[in-house]
């Protein structure tokens, strides 16, 4: 598996298994019991999810060792504040049935993230994580979080996909040695993106899925990209990206396709910060 190097050294695979909307909790288990067996190591879930207990169940039945997994979950903003997410972390730790996290991150630039980063920095001094990073977080809200705290986060997980490319916020993320790592990487399904006749030009040059083209894409551009899929033919489908490159041409081609727009979730919208600020976790 291909991996990244954060900023404190820790490798990170490329590719990872994502479970946001794998509401139901045996389909979850059997998903990342499935992922893990295909190979994908790094398995990313969220307190807001609700299914990091089915995650820690198909972590155990794994016949894999703990420290060959990379597991990321994130804390949701009723939590956040340094008690708060003291013990927010505690219930995701004891919910994934781990001794550790190895990666922690704020779900949403919303609440008390510095009282937050402050029990994170902790944690992480203290080895409960492996690293700390942030969710959602615009390059003016990093570079502030990044100013007035000690351990400058090791990533940023975002809104990242063809129609939505952030090629501005990569360069400053690369610049300040964050990693950037996609979310929604199949823009959930927004636009026809599988019938996007350019994604599917390339994939038939290349004997592939639109799937597959976009996965390779991703990571060709060194962001970190956790797909989801509750089919097996499909997980094993999105794990099979390392036997073929997009070239330059590819690459500059696809790069056309970006809107430079949010499809989903504006963070600089006030109705959209009452909203989000409103969900509660059951």
């Amino acid at each position: 598996m291909l991996k990244v190097i954060l900023n404190n050294g820790l490798e990170m695979p490329i590719l990872g298994f994502g479970v946001f909307q794998i509401n139901d909790s045996k389909e979850c288990e059997r998903c990342v019991h499935e992922a893990i067996r295909v190979g994908y190591r790094l398995i990313d879930t969220a307190a807001a999810y609700g299914n990091e207990e089915a995650v820690g169940r198909a972590i155990k039945r794994a016949d894999v060792a703990r420290e060959e997994l990379f597991i990321t979950t994130k804390l949701w903003i009723q939590d956040a504040g340094y008690e708060r997410t003291k013990k927010a972390f505690e219930r995701s730790l004891s919910k994934l049935h781990l001794d550790y996290i190895d990666l922690y991150l704020i779900h949403h630039p919303l609440g008390d993230v510095y009282g937050s980063w402050r029990a994170m920095e902790e944690l992480y001094k203290e080895g409960k994580i492996n690293a700390i990073g942030v969710s959602n977080f615009q390059p003016d809200r990093l570079m502030d979080l990044i100013m007035h705290n000690k351990v400058i986060p090791a990533v940023n997980q975002i809104e990242t996909h063809p129609f939505s490319q952030q090629i501005e916020t990569v360069k400053f993320l690369k610049e300040n040695n964050v990693q950037i790592e996609a979310w929604a990487p199949f823009a959930e399904g927004v636009q026809n993106i599988f019938e996007n006749q350019l994604l599917l030009s390339l994939a038939k040059n290349h004997k592939k899925t639109v799937a597959q083209v976009v996965l390779r894409w991703h990571i060709q551009r060194g962001v970190v990209v956790i797909p989801k899929s509750v089919h097996e033919e499909r997980i094993i489908e999105n794990f099979n990206i390392f036997d073929f490159e997009l070239s330059p041409e590819d690459m500059n081609a696809i790069t056309t396709l970006d809107t430079k727009r949010t499809y989903f979730i504006d963070h600089r919208d006030p109705e959209t910060v009452k909203f989000l600020n409103s969900l509660k976790l059951t």
